[in-house]
């Protein structure tokens, strides 16, 4: 009987040819407006997350516990005091490492000769931040190298301040914990521009040796370690947790440094629930649409099944199995529409404005998912079901002799 019910409702489905081509572009349409709109956000999360690690945080940073507290007002009470040891002991520990670089810490004034501005900076390893900092782009001159002794590269936003460009020489100024103050000059080497305008606002950067020189000290405040794919922290986290926390070390993710990413996944996150919710409501009245109008038209072939003894159970099931088969047959094509949809959309790009705050801009992607793409073709399936099961019931409890004489 079920079989037999299974093919009359694959056949009602082909004999009622416009209509459920109809109900079909409503299912493939709303699920295949899920990947696209899913995929899109995906990009987004990916490419800011990336832009962060590669211009800023790497994956993973070590520092002493308590540094995230105290740099501003004590920064000298957390150096790490042989940085070339612990970056050998994170090789060893965590295969998937890519780099592990330190970093000095400091805060200062830089003087042109005429004003001066306060920054923040870094002490870095040329060589290995150059190929950390893919996100980091050079709108003037280049990154720092191993044989800039006496080079810095600024923010954007430092070299507007200052009204600096490639090689000027200015002044920083640092005053030391014991009161002294030092004094070092720099040569311009490059102006950056990074995916925030907050940090081009202050940054700067140095050889590593030469910030030890500014600071007296051959120590580091922290070690950043970029691993050979994003997908490894969480991994190699736990390890570096279970073999340096006991040592007084805190081991944090990029997500941990970056609050704004947070609150940025957080707010799309939000806005592609209300989405979903738009469309699963948009799927679920293009087919109660169609069905309903299926179905009262349809009003005295359900009377005559009744009739002729079928039950109003078995008329039920034969509207939910035509619609379980207009259900699966446009999830699948809405899925295999997204999917090439966004293929091709990828091939081109979408150019995008810098996200608020932020100086760049980038091509954004539609990223293919396979979980989201599941997901989408569920929630059509689902908004076809739930869309057919008030008129069906409707159906099955008409009255004989009223759905015979309907169109009379």
């Amino acid at each position: 009987m079920s079989n037999s019910l299974f093919s009359l409702a694959l056949r009602n489905v082909i004999r009622q040819r416009a209509r459920s081509i109809a109900t079909l572009i409503a299912i493939a349409i709303g699920v295949a407006g899920l990947i696209l709109a899913g995929g899109f956000v995906q990009d987004i999360f990916i490419q800011l997350g990336e832009a962060i690690i590669h211009s800023q945080t790497g994956h993973i940073q070590l520092t002493r516990q308590g540094y995230s507290d105290g740099k501003n007002r004590a920064p000298e009470k957390y150096l790490i005091e042989n940085p070339d040891t612990l970056k050998s002991e994170i090789r060893q520990s965590v295969p998937q490492t890519k780099l592990a670089m330190a970093r000095l810490g400091f805060s200062g004034v830089l003087n042109n000769g005429k004003r001066d501005l306060g920054i923040v900076g870094e002490g870095i390893e040329p060589d290995a931040e150059s190929t950390l900092g893919t996100y980091l782009q050079f709108i003037e001159g280049r990154a720092l190298t191993s044989n800039d002794q006496d080079g810095i590269i600024i923010g954007q936003g430092v070299a507007r301040s200052l009204g600096l460009k490639v090689g000027d020489r200015i002044n920083l100024v640092m005053t030391l914990s014991q009161g002294a103050v030092n004094t070092l000059d720099f040569e311009v080497i490059g102006v950056f521009q990074s995916f925030s305008k907050e940090f081009d606002a202050r940054a700067v950067r140095i050889p590593l040796e030469a910030a030890k020189s500014l600071m007296d000290t051959p120590a580091a405040h922290l070690v950043v370690v970029t691993l050979e794919h994003t997908e490894d922290t969480a991994a190699a986290v736990n390890v570096l947790k279970l073999r340096f926390s006991k040592n007084g070390f805190n081991v944090t993710t990029w997500k941990e440094l970056s609050d704004f990413y947070e609150k940025t996944v957080e707010l799309y996150d939000r806005q592609f629930g209300v989405l979903r919710l738009i469309i699963l409501i948009m799927v679920l009245l293009s087919v109660v649409n169609s069905v309903n109008m299926t179905l009262f038209e349809r009003t005295r072939e359900f009377g005559t099944m009744l009739a002729v003894g079928n039950r109003s159970s078995t008329v039920f099931k034969l509207i939910m199995l035509e619609s379980l088969c207009l259900g699966v047959l446009g999830a699948l094509i809405g899925m295999a529409f997204g999917c090439l949809a966004a293929i091709g959309i990828s091939a081109v790009g979408i150019p995008m404005p810098p996200p608020p705050n932020a100086n760049l801009g980038y091509t954004a992607l539609i990223r293919i998912v396979p979980s989201s793409v599941l997901t989408a073709g569920a929630i059509g399936f689902v908004a076809t079901m739930l869309a057919t099961i008030m008129p069906a019931q409707r159906a099955a409890k008409l009255e004989i002799v009223e759905a015979l004489r309907h169109g009379i």
